[in-house]
């Protein structure tokens, strides 16, 4: 069967094996997942920018700077080791890279002066940056505690008796989650 995936690629695969056809999407996969990460980083990028608090505009901007190289490396040596031409790589890693600008952009000007009369009732900033936390608290919850405690992704039965997280771990899973809430506990702005 020849399937052909978003970027453009062709690919001769047999139907009886989903191996072959999962691993044909997951450079598409992988790439989307990232390019949605990029664009959160974005949101909360442009929040930040919204607002007067020189504080939180750093903060948020050395972040995402510490952590988008060795996302952009792992993202070309993934599409690198799955086989992708270079061409097709570079044009992943522009979208990647475009991203979270992008959305920046977009995010400011949302939040403009202008704007920021009509969304008064709503704290528009704290909205956007509570996005954009969420989505990493998605990512964390959905695709990497999955890994930590032996359950990921693979669709193979699992030989190595992983059951899962102990309970010490979600006790400090929920404690870790709970501390803001308690330090929040009595502070005012």
């Amino acid at each position: 069967m020849l399937l052909v995936d978003q970027i453009g690629n062709s690919h001769v695969h047999s139907t009886d094996d989903p191996e072959a056809a999962r691993s044909s999407s997951s450079k598409i996969t992988t790439t989307l997942g990232l390019v949605v990460h990029a664009a959160a980083d974005g949101v909360a990028l442009g929040a930040a920018a919204s607002t007067s608090q020189t504080s939180v505009q750093l903060i948020v901007f050395v972040a995402i700077m510490l952590h988008k190289a060795p996302a952009a490396f792992g993202l070309v040596s993934f599409l690198m080791h799955a086989g992708l031409e270079r061409n097709r790589i570079r044009k992943h890693l522009l979208v990647f890279a475009l991203a979270a600008p992008v959305m920046s952009m977009v995010t400011y000007l949302g939040l403009s002066k202008s704007s920021k009369e009509a969304l008064s009732e709503v704290n528009a900033t704290g909205v956007a940056m509570l996005f954009s936390a969420g989505t990493f608290l998605y990512v964390a919850t959905v695709h990497v505690l999955p890994e930590v405690g032996g359950m990921g992704h693979s669709h193979k039965p699992d030989t190595s008796g992983g059951r899962g997280l102990s309970r010490l771990e979600v006790a400090a899973l929920v404690l870790g989650c709970l501390i803001p809430l308690i330090l929040s506990v009595g502070h005012q702005h």
